[in-house]
């Protein structure tokens, strides 16, 4: 009796069954065991014996197995085959308009609220929208900027218009600041 070899675990001649009488041979059918199934042996821990398994032995060769996961979650809603595309995002279009408008200034608060509308339409199905989250997040800093600009140029338009009561039209310099009054 000679080595089997690791790497060639048979011959076209003498398949190897890897040490299971459970396997059919090539060629013919797998026959089902009609046998009831064995209780578990008596004891606190039972356990195993050494070579047997715990699963059914394989069905016939070509046939596929059914899947031991549950389908329903992830496959719920996603059309199945081949080149399809799945459900478009509801809010995926406002969360980019949202995002572009958030970039101009005064815009920002439509963009704000596009982004807002955008994120829940795409929540209420059950799907994520970045693009919706980063309109939020940059319409609100744009939104703060153009406050804070806003209040800026208002103390400084304000500043100018005290400064030309009370010096009056024309030229004058004020602090190294050359203000025109009319």
């Amino acid at each position: 009796m000679s080595t089997p070899d690791p790497y060639h675990p048979g011959t076209p001649e003498q398949p190897d069954r890897q040490g299971r009488p459970d396997l059919p041979e090539p060629g013919r059918p797998a026959q089902p065991e009609q046998q009831p199934p064995a209780a578990p042996p008596a004891g606190p821990h039972p356990q195993e014996q050494y070579g047997q398994s715990q699963y059914p032995p394989p069905s016939a060769p070509g046939a596929y197995p059914q899947p031991a996961y549950p389908q329903g979650q992830y496959a719920q809603g996603y059309p199945q085959g081949y080149g399809q595309q799945p459900p478009e995002n509801p809010g995926r279009t406002l969360g980019i308009v949202g995002l572009i408008l958030g970039f101009f200034g005064p815009l920002s608060l439509v963009g704000l609220i596009l982004s807002i509308v955008g994120l829940r339409k795409s929540r209420k199905v059950g799907q994520s929208n970045g693009v919706a989250v980063a309109g939020i997040v940059v319409s609100a800093l744009v939104l703060v900027g153009t406050i804070i600009a806003g209040i800026v140029i208002g103390v400084g338009i304000g500043y100018i218009m005290e400064q030309c009561d009370q010096l009056g039209p024309g030229l004058h310099q004020v602090d190294g600041v050359t203000i025109t009054c009319g």
